[in-house]
């Protein structure tokens, strides 16, 4: 008897609200690792996703779910309501639960008899079909969701609004403390400016109180903690003063207050919080309108009948028809119609591209002229589109090798702050100016409310989610930071001759004829002997008689002769059609061809000779052509510094021709697919080597590269391996990857050097260190208001010092959506 295999971990990406630094994110992964039957927990607090690798049969994700939000953080997922059809008691109810909650990506379902409604909360990126289906599987019938009660964009966008609302409460309260502050003192005006100071204290800033006790119950720091310590030891020294003055008076110190520094901190948080949410939104604009693609019916033909249906509903097999303006719903073939369709929304190419009988669409791309009836072959998660969703996705929730640096750097960074700001008090209260205390308070919250571990977490991820999702939108696939980040390095690129700098298929190059004959004859005539053959050759010899509308004459006595050519009767004529062995050995005359065969022979090509009744009319030529930019993505690869080489299983004469024609550096001939993945090690030493390629026997190459560049239009084995797909399978592509690239990675150390310079730079400041520069003597009056009287940094300013450095992170990021593709260099 076989043992049972063990059931095998599953994988979940989870939307997280409420983290406000990547120490937030760095809690949250430690929380979750800690949790038994989570095998790996990857939190990316620019994305704010989770993704979680954990073991069903130890942990669910309500578990892992409740762990977040013990942690003190939510998460964005959705719950609809779905009715149920089938249910006739209570057995029913538990079946449907339990075929529900095995779905991957499902929290809870609780399905009610009475009503006859399922109630389902489920992760992003679960579709409908997945949930019918597993009920279907179970003997009962799901139907469309009658309520959504939560998405991830309501979710953004309540967060958005949460912010807000608490940023206008707090700034109408501070503003209103701040000229309390100002004016005239009376009796009772402390105990007001306090009872003002409370709900912006406690209720506003209620958020920052939760992620420290949260980061506290773990033992850890982050961004929350220093804000909570530092505004509460603001908002608590001036309580004190204002409860218990005679404290100080007994101590000899004239207390002041600083309710005003507290509120007005909080309230600048909370607008650098609101600003940099509402930045990070646009960061994923990309994936927000690769969804807003996706049609949401489909004109189904079932039975004769037309039936609009929705897009979910869509079941392989299906006929479906497709008019003008329409958007195709899935991926299918062309069964009838032809039409011109605008695929530039997936593939990035701005021509139209034709469309008849057995040729393919991919879903969301447009119709533009006539009318067509397609077969669908990819439906629901399965499409094209919702695999670059998908892709797009991991890749923005991935971590680039750079960004290791600063997560170790910030893992260390607010401990490191907090010991700061302790030795800052300390040294202000022994040797400070008088008040000495006053002044120890006020640097110790500077100090805490300056330091900007946010800056740091989000210079990485902000400029990868843009990035990827900038080269989404020209065709571009990035499957994750890391691939990314290797891009810029690449300074050889491989290419595979065949499918990926050829068409893949041959094509008729040359017509000779002979005097007495015309091209459009010998192509006439070699057409007609091939008509009705299979061979790559004879077909490449048909379209291009059909391209020239070319007739066809009726032939007899057809016969193959292997190896050599074919054999027929054309209109009571003898003809032959094959190559030099077969014509000397039919003894036909060449007529004074050989020698221009030979000079299309030394340009790689495949020539064929046409005899009539033993006399040699002409010569067609025929070769696996380059594709159309292939030349000028070589070229501009070069031009960018890179070397280029040509790889192909094909002799030396055919490889030499090529590479002649599409201007590589250099070319490899003879390779044998197997030994293809050794090339690339052979040229990785000293190198940093990028593959492109389209075919199985490409998969290995691909993989052994540093950066494997998959062709979209090549094989699903070769884009499983691919680090980059191009889906257009244009060449120019490999550029638009590296520059894009180099940009992005441009991006990132801006962002880490403002990261870093602003910390090493404005933390000193805040501690007081500007004292020693002017001392006793004061700080020149047109800098007070920032320095104050003695050269120590006003917390306010320190508070909005703060949140600009966030917010400079990300709008420098965003900067990359103006990324263009260099066209050509030619």
């Amino acid at each position: 008897m076989e043992e049972s295999s063990p059931k095998k971990s599953e994988q979940a990406n989870i939307q997280i609200t409420g983290m406000t630094c990547t120490t937030c994110a760095a809690t949250i992964e430690k929380g979750l690792a800690e949790t038994p039957g989570v095998e790996r927990a990857d939190v990316n607090f620019a994305s704010e996703k989770a993704s979680v690798d954990y073991d069903p049969t130890k942990v669910d994700l309500a578990k892992i779910k409740d762990t977040i939000s013990r942690l003190g953080y939510g998460t964005a997922t959705r719950k609809s309501i779905f009715p149920v059809g089938g249910m006739t008691c209570a057995s029913c109810v538990a079946r449907v639960e339990k075929a529900l909650a095995d779905v991957p990506g499902v929290i809870s379902a609780s399905v009610n008899l009475a009503s006859e409604k399922a109630t389902v909360e489920y992760n992003e990126g679960i579709n409908f079909a997945d949930l019918r289906n597993a009920v279907n599987e179970a003997g009962y019938e799901l139907g469309l969701e009658t309520e959504a009660l939560e998405d991830v964009t309501t979710a953004s966008m309540r967060e958005i609004r949460f912010v807000r609302n608490r940023f206008v409460f707090a700034a109408v309260l501070a503003l209103s403390i701040m000229a309390l502050g100002w004016s005239p003192s009376f009796a009772g005006k402390p105990y007001l400016i306090w009872v003002l100071a409370t709900p912006v204290q406690f209720w506003a800033g209620w958020r920052f109180y939760r992620g420290a006790w949260g980061a506290l119950r773990h033992r850890t720091t982050d961004m929350n903690t220093l804000i909570a310590v530092g505004t509460s030891a603001a908002y608590g020294y001036s309580m004190t003063a204002v409860l218990f003055p005679g404290l100080f008076a007994a101590a000899g110190i004239k207390p002041g207050l600083y309710f005003d520094t507290s509120a007005m901190i909080i309230t600048l948080i909370l607008l650098g919080r609101f600003l940099e949410t509402r930045a990070k939104g646009q960061t994923s604009e990309a994936i927000k309108k690769l969804i807003g693609l996706n049609p949401e019916t489909a004109l189904v033909i079932r039975e004769g009948r037309e039936e609009e249906i929705p897009v979910e509903d869509v079941r392989v097999g299906d006929s479906i028809l497709v008019r003008p303006g329409e958007r195709v719903p899935v991926d299918g073939v062309v069964r009838q119609g032809y039409s011109s369709i605008d695929e530039s929304m997936i593939t990035g190419e701005s021509i139209p591209v034709e469309k008849k009988k057995g040729d393919k669409v991919i879903g969301a791309s447009i119709n533009k002229t006539g009318s067509f009836e397609f077969e669908a072959t990819r439906v629901g998660k399965d499409t094209t589109l919702a695999q670059i969703i998908r892709l797009v996705e991991n890749a923005q929730g991935s971590k680039a090798p750079i960004q290791r640096l600063a997560d170790v750097i910030a893992s260390y960074f607010v401990p490191a702050v907090i010991g700061i700001a302790v030795i800052t008090f300390v040294v202000w209260y022994l040797i400070g100016p008088p008040p000495a205390l006053t002044f120890a308070i006020l640097n110790f919250v500077a100090v805490l409310i300056i330091a900007c571990p946010c800056a740091l977490g989000l210079a990485t991820p902000t400029a990868i989610m843009v990035g990827t999702g900038k080269g989404a939108e020209y065709g571009v696939l990035i499957r994750s930071g890391e691939s990314l980040e290797r891009a810029h390095r690449i300074n050889t690129v491989m290419l595979d001759k065949t499918g990926t700098l050829t068409r893949g298929e041959p094509t008729v190059t040359d017509i000779i004829a002979v005097p007495s004959s015309s091209q459009e004859e010998v192509l006439r005539l070699a057409a007609s002997a091939e008509h009705d053959s299979e061979h790559p050759l004879a077909e490449a010899i048909v379209q291009a008689a059909r391209e020239k509308k070319l007739e066809v004459f009726p032939v007899s006595n057809f016969s193959a002769i292997p190896g050599h050519g074919i054999e027929a009767s054309v209109d009571g004529k003898k003809l032959l059609l094959g190559n030099l062995r077969l014509m000397e050995e039919k003894g036909s005359s060449l007529n004074g061809l050989k020698e221009i065969a030979n000079d299309l022979f030394q340009q790689g090509k495949t020539v064929m000779f046409l005899s009539l009744n033993s006399r040699a009319v002409g010569i067609i030529a025929l070769a696996d052509t380059i594709k159309p930019n292939a030349k000028q993505a070589v070229w501009s690869l070069q031009k960018m510094g890179i070397e280029t080489v040509m790889l192909t299983g094909d002799n030396r004469l055919t490889a030499e021709a090529v590479a002649r024609e599409a201007g590589v550096n250099s070319f490899l001939a003879e390779v044998l697919p197997e030994d293809k993945a050794r090339e690339v090690k052979k040229l990785q030493e000293g190198k940093v080597v990028g593959m492109v390629g389209d075919g199985i026997n490409d998969a290995p190459a691909l993989a052994q590269a540093d950066v494997g560049i998959a062709l979209g239009t090549g094989t699903d084995i070769a884009m499983e391996t691919g680090d980059i797909t191009l889906i257009s399978g244009d060449l120019t592509g490999i550029v638009t990857a590296v520059s894009l690239s180099k940009r992005t990675m441009r991006t990132i150390r801006q962002n880490l050097f403002w990261a870093f310079a602003y910390n090493t730079a404005l933390i000193p400041v805040a501690a007081g260190i500007l004292y020693l520069a002017f001392g006793q003597n004061g700080v020149p009056s047109g800098l007070r208001f920032i320095l104050g009287e003695y050269g120590f940094l006003n917390p306010i300013l320190a508070a909005a010092a703060m949140a600009a450095s966030s917010i400079t992170v990300v709008s420098n990021s965003l900067r990359l959506r103006r990324f263009k593709p260099v066209k050509s260099y030619i």
